[in-house]
């Protein structure tokens, strides 16, 4: 299975390339430049692979919550290259993206993951790594809303009192946000806000996905914004 996968979500731009025997990717930060990188990217990846387009399974874009225009991008892109070879699309979530990567680099377990959403506000879910699948599952839904309002989930495991934070919500209202938890009875052992979705951390999710048919038609596929307000 040969997937590739898009994400513009942040500031941060992203494409990675899995096939049977590798991961390829590449990245850079690079705000408000997404439309020019993304497809020499693409080429890039899609060269070092020796692979055309027409023997891609499916791709993957990163569907948010992020910037409205960036998540357009990479959602626009990706149907682009699906109607133009006849492939299905897989929509993956870019906090689920984030959730994965701190448990690929610090063994994670229950991380709470959140991007600065503006307006006083951050996009955030609670997630639990899934030993069995190996994969971040979300616990309850994704959300937008003041850091003061985040809730985190009671599971059943012995040790889910510990969460780790990462994202870029993390930079902007880490005070607040411990504030909160810590009076949920719950603690944050660290936090990375420096950290953005990355394509990569997104193959463990694009795979099992696809394993599971989770799959859209293009003309299905949208990001998800979270506000109702970027809709109008």
């Amino acid at each position: 299975m040969n997937i590739l996968i898009i994400d513009s979500a942040t500031e941060y731009c992203s494409c990675a390339l899995a096939t049977e025997k590798d991961v390829l990717s590449l990245g850079q930060l690079a705000p408000r430049q997404h439309t020019e990188l993304i497809l020499p990217m693409i080429d890039q990846l899609l060269a070092q692979a020796e692979l055309m387009p027409q023997q891609l399974t499916t791709v993957a874009f990163g569907c948010g919550p992020g910037s409205f225009t960036g998540l357009r991008i990479a959602c626009g892109v990706a149907q682009g290259i699906a109607y133009a070879v006849d492939l299905p699309l897989l929509a993956i979530s870019d906090l689920a993206a984030l959730a994965q990567a701190a448990h690929e680099q610090h063994h994670a377990s229950h991380v709470v993951a959140a991007l600065d959403a503006r307006m006083s506000q951050i996009y955030w879910g609670a997630y639990q790594f899934d030993e069995k699948d190996k994969i971040a599952r979300l616990c309850g839904e994704e959300k937008v809303s003041q850091a003061q309002h985040v809730v985190i989930p009671s599971l059943a495991a012995a040790d889910e009192t510990s969460w780790l934070g990462t994202g870029s919500g993390w930079a902007a209202y880490a005070t607040e946000l411990q504030q909160t938890i810590a009076r949920q009875g719950k603690i944050i052992s660290a936090y990375f806000g420096e950290t953005f979705p990355h394509a990569s951390h997104m193959v463990p999710l694009a795979r099992f996905a696809a394993a599971q048919g989770q799959f859209l038609s293009p003309e299905l596929a949208s990001p998800t914004y979270l506000r109702d307000w970027t809709l109008r």
